[in-house]
């Protein structure tokens, strides 16, 4: 009867889904800060709580990402609009993007940094209105790509305060396969959004992505110097 009554007393202490996405949550936004890929208050990131109906947990806005506590995170239903949050915590103004990317059930988190790199090459290629990365090994760390005989193209957005027009676009895009949408998209001179089927893959988007930005952007300015 003991060991039964153990048991029953251990079930209460199981870490529920929002606790586990909040400490996982704070993981990863260290290792941004430390990495340079998100600065002080920059950058967002989401988990996706339960996809029916669409429940996500999102960073809130206005908070140093290099030390998230427990409150600094809010839970959003599919339009974006709060659900639960501490006391003066609000979603951040771009959580509409977050939500429109999690309607597709493959999608389990988003990311979005702001480092240097990524903020460099969305502006300085933003004509193009794509980044295209070919040939590297690392490319195969992206879902799906098994070659580095590829070429991945990344679409660029123009900068906008109109959130709720830009998530429009974006889902339309998504919605008609555009290949420019397959893992990621920028933001012109303001950052990377990634997602993945979970955060682990989510942030390995991250990490590959970040690494080919600075790869290119250096190259680039190696080629402009000859």
């Amino acid at each position: 009867m003991l060991e039964i009554a153990d048991r029953a007393a251990d079930s209460r202490f199981v870490e529920s889904p929002e606790s586990a996405a909040t400490r996982a949550l704070q993981d990863v936004a260290r290792l941004f800060y430390d990495r340079n890929w998100a600065l002080g208050t920059s950058g967002n990131y989401s988990v996706v709580l339960d996809h029916s109906p669409l429940k996500l947990l999102v960073t809130a806005s206005g908070k140093d990402k290099r030390g998230l506590t427990d409150l600094d995170f809010v839970t959003v239903d599919g339009e974006g609009r709060t659900l639960q949050a501490a006391p003066g915590a609000k979603p951040s103004a771009e959580t509409r993007l977050h939500t429109v990317l999690a309607q597709d059930a493959g999608v389990g988190a988003v990311l979005h940094t702001h480092s240097v790199w990524n903020t460099l090459l969305s502006d300085l290629l933003a004509e193009q209105r794509v980044l295209r990365l070919s040939g590297y090994e690392m490319l195969k760390g992206l879902s799906g790509v098994t070659t580095h005989e590829t070429t991945v193209e990344i679409a660029i957005f123009e900068n906008t305060q109109d959130i709720p027009a830009l998530a429009r676009e974006v889902r339309s895009r998504i919605d008609a396969r555009d290949p420019a949408l397959r893992h990621a998209f920028l933001i012109r001179a303001h950052g990377l959004y990634t997602w993945g089927v979970d955060l682990a893959e989510a942030r390995r988007h991250v990490e590959i992505l970040e690494f080919l930005f600075e790869v290119t952007a250096r190259k680039m300015a190696i080629s402009s110097a000859k």
